[in-house]
């Protein structure tokens, strides 16, 4: 028999056991969730910084829509609005703000965030008005093609009506028509090589060279930059097979395009320009006086902006005391007298064969011409 009695095990309260455990795992969960969100942060954290930004950006203009797509004004004029290299967006906004394109610089700012568009914009020169919404704009600064200044030069004209152009499309060109005149006008210093090239006489102006056509200009272009590009288009269209033609026949290109601005200021339609070049080079071949209207109006005393082709009398033919009027000397006069498009150039250089010497508007008024040979003809035709 024991004579001790037996020991007594004490068993741990069950619900202490139980606390226990759940603060362990709520303490493990817990390091888990950390260790989680530290991993996400670590490898997501910019995606989910900026998802977070544009939840908040995303609920803010919500309610601003209307002036997102209203603009400052119905005006349309154009502003010329220069974003600079390394400018960042909050500067442009301010910017635009103070130059009332946009009514409010950080709606612009929160709105440019949220689409992207705020790493997007580029340096440059945009024409821009208050007329366009706050959309509209932050898209037109984010390329700068859209700055481009779309030029067009027009047959028939001359550097008058060129620089007059100029000063109508302000402020697209950061310079003045006369800026432009000084750098093609007469005694102007021109390119050496392009002078020789097409044989311009010594104080001559670049008229006649402007080659005609539409260009798309870079919105810093400076007056000597426009020439360097408009004479480039006539050397690249006028070809060294066409100034061969003209050698061979003992003309200069100078002369050639004299010729080719009476041709494209008597015709209306391109189709004439090898018959009508025919008719004076009949008269020069026979040592007649070109007696070309044109070159009467071209030094006119009623010339004036406006009215750089004033309408002449018969009175005019021999009133009008000009080197230019070829009524009154021979020969071609001593400059062209326009802008002559590469038809009437090559008209000029390969005339049609015919008898013509004589040419007058039709009397249908149509725009085309009738040609005779013998001056009774002539007279007789309407």
């Amino acid at each position: 028999m024991n004579p001790y009695p037996p020991i007594q095990r004490k068993t741990p309260p069950v619900r202490h056991n139980r606390l226990q455990t759940i603060l362990i795992s709520l303490i493990v969960f817990g390091f888990v969730c950390v260790l989680g969100v530290g991993a996400i942060f670590l490898f997501a954290g910019d995606d989910l910084t900026a998802f977070a930004r544009n939840v908040y950006l995303r609920i803010s203009l919500s309610s601003r829509g209307d002036e997102l797509n209203t603009p400052m004004s119905a005006d349309s004029t154009t502003i010329r609005f220069t974003v600079f290299s390394g400018e960042g967006v909050q500067s442009v906004a301010t910017r635009l703000q103070q130059d009332r394109l946009i009514s409010d610089a950080d709606l612009f700012l929160d709105y440019t965030k949220l689409e992207g568009l705020d790493s997007q914009i580029q340096a440059g020169t945009f024409f821009l008005a208050q007329s366009q919404t706050i959309k509209q704009i932050a898209q037109a600064l984010t390329n700068s093609n859209f700055g481009a200044i779309t030029f067009t030069v027009v047959p028939g004209w001359r550097i008058e009506q060129v620089a007059e152009v100029i000063d109508a499309t302000r402020p697209f060109f950061s310079f003045s028509g006369a800026e432009f005149l000084a750098v093609v006008g007469k005694g102007a210093v021109l390119p050496t090589d392009f002078v020789r090239e097409m044989g311009i006489p010594a104080g001559a102006s670049l008229e006649g060279f402007l080659y005609p056509d539409t260009y798309q200009l870079p919105p810093d272009v400076t007056p000597l930059e426009l020439r360097r590009i408009l004479l480039q288009a006539f050397s690249v269209n006028f070809t060294e097979e066409m100034r061969q033609n003209a050698t061979a026949q003992r003309l200069t290109v100078y002369e050639i395009v004299s010729l080719a601005s009476i041709i494209e200021k008597e015709a209306l339609y391109q189709v004439e320009h090898p018959v009508i070049s025919s008719v004076y080079r009949n008269r020069m071949r026979d040592d007649w006086t070109l007696d070309a209207d044109p070159t009467v109006q071209y030094e006119h005393p009623n010339v004036r902006s406006g009215n750089w082709w004033p309408r002449i009398t018969r009175a005019d033919y021999r009133g009008v005391d000009s080197r230019y009027n070829t009524y009154l000397y021979k020969g071609l006069p001593p400059g062209p007298i326009a802008i002559p498009s590469l038809s009437a150039m090559v008209a000029a250089i390969n005339p049609m064969e015919t008898p013509f010497f004589f040419f007058r508007a039709d009397c249908r008024r149509d725009g085309y011409h009738d040609f005779s040979i013998t001056y009774d003809e002539h007279r007789t035709l309407c």
